[in-house]
């Protein structure tokens, strides 16, 4: 947060001293980590640097010596746990190696720390750690290396697994702690346990949002119900939900009693609106026309009720 307010103002003041479209100067920014892009290197070296130093002396900051560089975008350059490169005519991006080498040692570590614990217990400790990793990587290109995090994982439960049991032969070892389940045979569980694997997290596209949108206003009630209906279409039980509030509504849209299709496309309604309290319970969730949707909330906003239907003052 404090980051925050005391980067707030360079990126106005970035747009309005490069204003010429052929600089292409624009700032990305993330709390106290932020990245600027410029047509040419000379022109951040000689222009946008200096005018980002005397941005942050007045706040009395400086930027990190060793932090800060300037690269070619076909170089590549390292932002918030991820690479990213210019290939081939598009922008790759891909966890970077810095990030899974400490991720996987801070796995490593923990599998060391429970060295004596049963597997049932090395499992609950793992998920949270693969689960959290692999959510937060899954919007960019991560499947090959989700493959192999998965190999790096499994070489080290199998060696955790073999050092439990030194006696024993590797067969005996498979059947104890690794599991066949469908088609996928090497599974590391344990009576109801089991452990994740990185390639259960597909790629899931991340929808950006505006960096203008207010969630506690009313105006903004539709951009953001577009905007859930998105994401729930991206998961199988967001998908089912879906499904289930179409049949509960009998596939027709609450307001002006028409069918609901593809062809039609549809919005994710707050009965109560967030912005008044209103939850993402399927029971304050309803499935509209966009068209109809639209229009609802601009009848709210003069003080009415539901179109489609009879209207109720509310004031």
């Amino acid at each position: 947060m404090l980051a925050n307010l005391a980067l707030d103002g360079l990126e106005p003041l970035l747009t309005e001293r490069f204003k010429s479209r052929k600089h292409k100067v624009h700032l990305v920014r993330y709390a106290d980590d932020f990245i600027v892009t410029g047509s040419s290197k000379e022109l951040l070296e000689r222009e946008v640097k200096p005018v980002i130093e005397s941005f942050l002396a007045q706040r009395g900051l400086m930027l990190s010596p060793t932090k800060t560089k300037i690269t070619h975008v076909t170089e590549g350059f390292d932002f918030l746990g991820w690479n990213l490169r210019w290939v081939r005519g598009g922008l790759r991006s891909v966890p970077s190696r810095k990030n899974r080498l400490a991720f996987y040692d801070k796995l490593r570590q923990t599998i060391r720390r429970l060295r004596t614990a049963e597997q049932a217990e090395l499992i609950e400790c793992l998920n949270p750690l693969i689960r959290g990793w692999a959510q937060y990587h899954r919007c960019v290109a991560v499947n090959e290396v989700f493959r192999k995090m998965d190999h790096l994982l499994f070489s080290a439960l199998w060696r955790w697994s073999r050092r439990r049991h030194p006696n024993k032969g590797k067969r005996w070892v498979k059947r104890r702690y690794f599991r066949k389940e469908g088609s996928r045979d090497w599974v590391f569980a344990r009576e109801g346990f089991r452990l994740l694997r990185f390639s259960d997290f597909s790629y899931r596209e991340h929808f950006k949002i505006r960096s203008e949108a207010n969630p506690y206003d009313p105006s903004w009630e539709h951009y953001f119900a577009q905007r859930q209906a998105k994401q729930m279409m991206q998961t199988l039980m967001g998908r089912r939900r879906l499904r289930w509030l179409w049949n509960r509504q009998d596939g027709k849209c609450p307001f002006c009693h028409q069918p609901v299709t593809k062809q039609t496309g549809w919005d994710v309604h707050h009965r109560v609106h967030r912005a008044h309290g209103g939850t993402d319970h399927w029971t304050n969730l309803e499935i509209t026309h966009p068209t109809c949707h639209q229009q609802h909330h601009a009848v709210r906003g003069r003080g009415t009720g539901r179109v489609g239907s009879k209207e109720v003052n509310l004031s």
